[in-house]
């Protein structure tokens, strides 16, 4: 799988971003076993980018696993400082299931009054309608249905 290749301007952005991350995987001194590139592979899913800190002292070890890593996982390599790699792969959005038991949601209406004067303009109004509401003949908003009170409520009182 070929590497995604930066831009410098975009490189600059991701090295921003992942200033604030923690490590999200550490290779020990195993090295970079399939468990440590599977669970790059998930972190890269569920952040799209991701600290990895490697335990090595040695740095053209961590610079080939970084190599590695980034050409594995089809990841872009972003950064190498000290002990830590950044990696960088684009989150797949995730397609949404529509809910067949949805409500409506609130809605915006328009509501006119007009003047008893002919020669002014009417009033426009716009209005917030939630679920639970409706709009009355004189363009307030009532209620659906009746509020449902406690019945231990109406025995207090």
């Amino acid at each position: 799988m070929p590497q995604i290749e930066l831009t410098p301007a975009r490189r600059k952005e991701l090295r921003g971003d992942a200033h604030h991350l923690e490590p999200v995987v550490m290779i020990g001194a195993e090295g970079l076993t399939p468990a440590v590139q599977k669970e790059a592979d998930l972190a890269l899913k569920a952040h799209g980018l991701i600290k990895v800190r490697v335990l090595s002292d040695d740095r053209t070890a961590r610079e080939a696993m970084l190599g590695q890593l980034a050409e594995a996982l089809d990841a872009a390599p972003v950064q190498h400082i000290g002990k830590l790699l950044v990696l960088w792969r684009p989150v797949a959005e995730k397609a949404a299931a529509p809910k067949e038991d949805r409500k409506a949601g609130p809605r915006v209406v328009k509501i006119l009054k007009f003047s008893k004067n002919a020669s002014q303009r009417p009033q426009i109004k716009r209005i917030t309608v939630m679920g639970n509401q409706r709009i009355a003949a004189g363009g307030t908003l009532k209620r659906k249905d009746k509020r449902v009170t406690s019945v231990k409520k109406k025995q207090a009182d």
